[in-house]
């Protein structure tokens, strides 16, 4: 398990960064945090790592931002959904298996048989500024 104490949205931008670089194409990041941890955070130097360096923000109203990219990167918000239905609705299951990095903010809504996620990054609060930030590659089916 990785683990890094960050003392600022910089630092917390630049570590996702570095993590990001580990990624490989089909890996699926699940996200999890309080509100206003930094999920969205990671996931913006996640997508730099990948040479996109656009707008990335958090996908809460839209559900589901797709920024064009080589490979393409998918940025998910299941905050809103309430499982298992609404999960199918926007075909999380495509983004899981699509051949690009998908990022899972909330993940908890996912049914209890997400075996397709390949990272998980955990994001707490340490001070107002600090983030202890914890990242895990988990078994997956290969």
């Amino acid at each position: 398990m990785l683990s890094v104490l960050t003392n600022s949205e910089a630092e917390s931008l630049a570590w996702a960064r570095d993590f990001g670089r580990q990624l490989q194409v089909g890996d699926v990041v699940a996200l999890y945090g309080d509100l206003g941890a930094g999920k969205t955070v990671i996931s913006r130097g996640i997508c730099s790592a990948w040479g996109f360096e656009g707008g990335v923000h958090s996908p809460s109203y839209a559900l589901v931002h797709e920024y064009p990219n080589d490979p393409p990167l998918y940025h998910l918000d299941l905050y809103r959904l309430e499982p298992p239905a609404d999960l199918h609705e926007i075909g999380v299951e495509h983004y899981a298996f699509a051949q690009g990095i998908t990022l899972i903010e909330w993940p908890e809504r996912l049914e209890e048989n997400n075996d397709w996620l390949t990272w998980e990054v955990r994001v707490e609060h340490r001070g107002e500024n600090q983030r202890q930030i914890y990242a895990q590659k988990l078994a997956n089916l290969e």
